[in-house]
């Protein structure tokens, strides 16, 4: 599919024609400084020099430039970039007038973005009527994090009201990131701990535990987290209070000072980091002070994150900032000695990245933790986003049965035989729906630091590892806190103490809260335009409880069965009976 992706950002505007199929780059734009006196249009070597333009002339630009050099039935799509979708928004979305108008209610969360996005996008739609438009959300990724990282300590009340959380955003880039590194070595995404910089006029970290954001560093709007090049990033709440009640300010000119005059700009003059790296060189204190407090603070977040996800198996860099300044990259991965991770010199400082050669490793041989630099390819992932939602909205509505699978264990043969005896063999109670799998005869009992849960079946055949399986409900009972997983991802989870009829077992680690997925062979997945560990939304309708699960992760191997799995707390929440059915939705 060939997809034209239009990518606003707060101080230039890219658009980039892209075959999805050969991954290929067949025509990019970009008008860079939007809103000062050096705009420019760069289209490959070519640069011509347009003087002050704003968002709107410079997307009109674009299209008469995509107009002459690729025909407009050459193309199937247009993907936008949107940075906010607030909570409503978690994935692309088709637009038109309805979806447009929702998404304006987030403008106010995103002022130096939202607005010009959906400016560009109405434009584009009366340029290409023909096309799909496809809306890609900065925040879409993030919609991942768990309760304990995006809330706010706030008054429920109060954060409900208004919608006050952490949504995060460079999702689309912290994406594309996971998903090269992960290809780069060779393995899932799923079995990785990233920590992924993206590092640019605009800059956020975020934590991507085995295929999932679980923290980042910006909030409810972009303004929070790192320094950046003209917002300030984190600041102590009473200081803005301050600047309300005895600093002259009123609500208009404190955002303008923290949006667009702080950050390197505030400590500079300007936020380009390479006339401030400059500056610095030549005896600069403002803008030595300018790249320490920058560094310092990616790297405080780096170390915090690496503590969240209990350890780190990649750190990467993005972003024009993350790409281009080797001194930066040094600064910042300095002292990392203690998560396993140090810097090559020759390598960072020789490191070049681009379209054809997206990734270079910049940290020393051996270490546990490896340090990259990627290209960032945003354009390509929202482009594969687009082809990916207009697919999959041919299988909408696509039935698939719902099962419930309440708290249980799957053991290990050694494990079996010290709670119930030498010898001992699982028997069988029931055939599960899944080829070779039954529900047994035997029950333990789970003993946590706070109570006890009596009766929890066991599932047979044993497997290799020890793996149990609660709900949230049981972990408050039980007094332990079990990671949302897949199953079989074991990795810094915690233990539990078993109780048998013949003995008791302390394990060590193997507790989760299972992450609602779908079973499904090869056929099915072909069938329902999906892939294996992709995350899609299916709809459930019941007797007055409707409910639509997101974040429900494809489970794809030839023995598979087509089901939904539920653990016993969403099922309740859902309302769901036996033979109820669920909805694939686009």
């Amino acid at each position: 599919m060939r997809v034209f992706a239009l990518n606003c950002g707060s101080s230039s505007v890219k658009g980039v024609l892209i075959d999805t199929g050969s991954r290929e780059r067949l025509l990019e734009m970009r008008i860079e400084e939007l809103g000062t006196e050096d705009g420019r249009l760069v289209a490959g070597a070519d640069v011509a020099q347009l003087g002050r333009i704003d968002t709107q002339a410079a997307v009109k630009r674009l299209f008469a430039e995509l107009r002459s050099h690729a025909g407009s039935g050459d193309i199937e799509a247009v993907a936008h970039r949107i940075v906010h979708g607030g909570p409503d928004f978690v994935r692309p979305t088709e637009l038109d007038e309805a979806s447009l108008a929702g998404i304006e209610k987030f403008n106010v969360l995103a002022p130096l973005h939202n607005p010009f996005a959906l400016e560009a996008a109405r434009y584009a739609m009366q340029e290409m009527p023909q096309v799909p438009h496809v809306a890609i959300f900065d925040t879409a990724f993030h919609a991942t994090l768990p309760p304990r990282a995006h809330t706010y300590a706030l008054p429920p009340e109060l954060a409900r009201r208004h919608g006050i959380r952490r949504y995060g955003f460079h999702g689309i880039s912290h994406a594309q990131v996971t998903r090269s590194i992960a290809h780069h070595l060779e393995v899932e995404p799923q079995t990785l701990r990233i920590i992924s910089c993206h590092l640019g006029n605009g800059a956020s970290v975020a934590a991507v535990e085995y295929g999932r954001s679980v923290e980042t560093s910006m909030g409810m709007t972009p303004l929070e987290g790192l320094v950046m090049g003209t917002r300030c990033g984190d600041i102590d709440p009473g200081v803005l209070v301050y600047l309300l009640e005895h600093g002259g300010c009123d609500g208009a000119a404190l955002n303008r000072l923290l949006n667009r005059d702080s950050g390197l700009k505030g400590f500079a003059g300007t936020n380009d980091l390479r006339d401030i790296e400059q500056r610095a060189q030549q005896g600069d204190e403002a803008c030595r002070l300018a790249i320490g407090v920058y560094a310092h603070r990616v790297r405080k977040y780096i170390g915090a994150y690496a503590a969240a996800m209990g350890g780190v198996d990649v750190i990467v860099f993005t972003g024009g900032i993350g790409e281009n300044s080797a001194p930066m990259r040094h600064r910042i991965v300095q002292r990392f000695d203690f998560l396993g991770a140090r810097i090559d010199e020759d390598r960072n400082r020789d490191a070049r990245v681009s379209t054809a050669q997206p990734i270079a490793e910049i940290g020393e041989p051996g270490m546990r933790t490896r340090l990259f630099v990627v290209s960032a390819n945003e354009e390509l992932e929202m482009a594969e986003q687009t082809e990916a939602l207009l697919h999959t909205a041919t299988a909408q509505h696509a039935k698939i049965p719902v099962e419930v699978s309440a708290r249980h264990a799957h053991l290990s043969q050694a494990t079996i035989e010290k709670l119930f005896g030498p010898g001992y063999r699982l028997r069988e109670r029931a055939g599960l729906s899944q080829h070779g799998q039954f529900s047994a005869q035997e029950v333990v009992t789970l003993i946590g630091p706070r109570g006890r849960i009596d009766n929890v079946r066991l599932m047979g055949p044993a497997r290799a590892q020890d793996q149990v399986e609660i709900s949230r409900s049981d972990e408050f009972a039980l007094g332990i806190d079990a990671p949302v997983r897949t199953s079989g991802d074991l990795r810094n989870t915690p233990g539990i103490v078993i109780q048998g009829p013949a003995g008791r077992v302390t394990l060590t680690n193997g507790v989760i809260c299972a992450r609602r997925h779908i079973h499904m062979n090869s056929t099915d997945a072909a069938r329902l335009g999906v892939r294996d560990h992709q995350s899609v939304r299916v709809r459930i309708d019941s007797d007055g409880r409707d409910l639509v699960f997101g974040d429900v992760v494809v489970r794809v191997d030839p023995t598979f069965s087509l089901a939904l799995h539920l653990d016993t707390d969403e099922a309740n929440a859902a309302g769901v009976q036996r033979g109820d059915m669920a909805e694939l939705l686009p």
